[in-house]
């Protein structure tokens, strides 16, 4: 077990010494390296000295991910490239990954963040773990498997995709815990189903699940199909990756590793703070990062504190289930995906219109993105080898730049629906 009963167990009081101490640090550090901190700091005219309590952290602008993209690749950078020991990128909104960079002291701080996690969770070293997120830029397949290496678990580095592989590595390996997304494990059980296996026959008993929305109601089914004990967990790849926080085999709220992390719940309206309870965005400032430091992270993700203390003792904040995002970003498949990026790509070739829908639907688990796009000249219609090379052309472009596939339908000039006010592009028809 990777269980630090000082640190998890410490009273609010000692905490919130704990965090001002290392908040004062971390302003200190950022607006000293980071030039894009720097230039932030004096154009508000403020200076590290002016935070002097946890409530000064209101001071600070807020980081946003525009910033990121804006500041592609490096910018926001602490240190020179010879201390920068691993690079990570998720999707951005203009094509380009939003990327974020690890020194080895920040590589450690998150194997001890994940390794609390999945401890957490339920993991020991006894463990066979099967990680069948998909392993390269993403955060999420490395974060996980570098917390479970730390708690001394035997690691199956499956990645993603090939179902029926999944299901064997699951079987003749002995796997006793599946990491995946949600969505992608409940397709494991269907496929165990399809293959006239008996779960009974497998080793699982728990599951660490994460990178996109999920429901009580879904981690329910999974538990019925895989028969395990189903636990959440939550980062993104501007702050870390996975590792912020994560359940407890209690399953109330995920537990924030409040030492490196510090929260805000603010009205998405007027940025003030909203009582414990209360729902709002969620805004974290990384107190420990060395490589590209955060202050005032804007997550657009909305949530709430849960009142009280967990029964398993620790008494870190805990996060409830996310109610949805302040923005029109959509996760599909683990993947973020903005509707602009899908504009843009259409955009740019001529042979098509400038109306499209957006659609999202969930068959057999699994996330499925439609793309409806009006052709330029009806006449293209007519011609199906025309058609369906373009067809391919804006299937492979949006492959390239959201790394997922799309289902592209091409219709008629003028079918698609007007509207006088603003678009809607989008329909999730998802549940979660």
């Amino acid at each position: 077990m990777f269980y630090d009963e000082k640190i998890e167990t410490m009273s609010r009081a000692e905490l919130n010494e704990l965090q001002l101490e290392r908040l004062k640090k971390a302003v200190k550090y950022a607006y000293e390296n980071s030039a894009f901190y720097t230039k932030m700091f004096d154009n508000a005219k403020i200076k590290p000295e002016d935070i002097k309590s946890l409530d000064d952290l209101r001071k600070i602008p807020f980081t946003v991910k525009s910033d990121l993209r804006d500041n592609y690749p490096f910018g926001l950078n602490a240190v020179p490239m010879d201390g920068i020991a691993r690079i990570h990128a998720s999707s951005g909104t203009s094509g380009k990954p939003t990327v974020v960079t690890y020194t080895k002291n920040d590589l450690e701080m998150w194997s001890e963040c994940m390794a609390r996690i999945v401890t957490m969770a339920g993991v020991t070293s006894k463990d066979v773990v099967q990680i069948s997120f998909g392993y390269g830029l993403f955060t999420g397949a490395l974060g996980l498997h570098q917390g479970m290496e730390k708690v001394g678990a035997a690691v199956i580095p499956a990645s993603s995709g090939n179902t029926e592989r999944q299901v064997m590595l699951l079987k003749d390996l002995g796997a006793t815990v599946l990491v995946a997304t949600p969505s992608y494990a409940l397709y494991i059980g269907e496929m165990i189903e399809k293959l006239g296996l008996d779960i009974k026959d497998f080793k699982l008993r728990l599951g660490l699940f994460g990178s996109e929305a999920s429901s009580v109601e879904m981690h329910k089914e999974i538990e019925k199909k895989l028969n395990i004990v189903s636990t959440d967990n939550y980062g993104l790849s501007e702050i870390i990756g996975p590792g912020v926080a994560g359940e407890c085999s209690y399953k109330d709220g995920l537990h924030v590793n409040e030492d490196y992390f510090l929260i805000e719940i603010l009205d998405p309206k007027t940025f003030e703070p909203v009582p414990d309870g209360e729902y709002g965005e969620l805004v974290i400032t990384a107190l420990c990062k060395e490589a590209m430091p955060i202050l005032r992270y804007r997550t657009k993700d909305i949530t709430r504190i849960i009142p009280g203390i967990c029964k398993c003792g620790r008494t870190f904040r805990r996060l409830d289930k996310f109610q949805g995002r302040t923005d029109d970003m959509l996760v599909i498949r683990g993947v973020n995906v903005f509707p602009s990026q899908i504009e843009g790509v259409l955009m740019e070739i001529p042979e098509v219109g400038g109306q499209y829908e957006i659609v999202v639907t969930r068959e057999n688990y699994m996330d499925k993105l439609e793309v409806s796009v009006e052709v330029a000249d009806s006449e293209l219609l007519d011609n199906y080898g025309k058609l369906e090379a373009l067809r391919s052309k804006i299937k492979h472009n949006l492959k390239t730049v959201l790394q997922i596939e799309a289902v592209v339908k091409l219709v008629e000039p003028l079918s698609l629906k007007r509207y006088e006010g603003k678009a809607k592009r989008v329909t999730d028809l998802r549940k979660f």
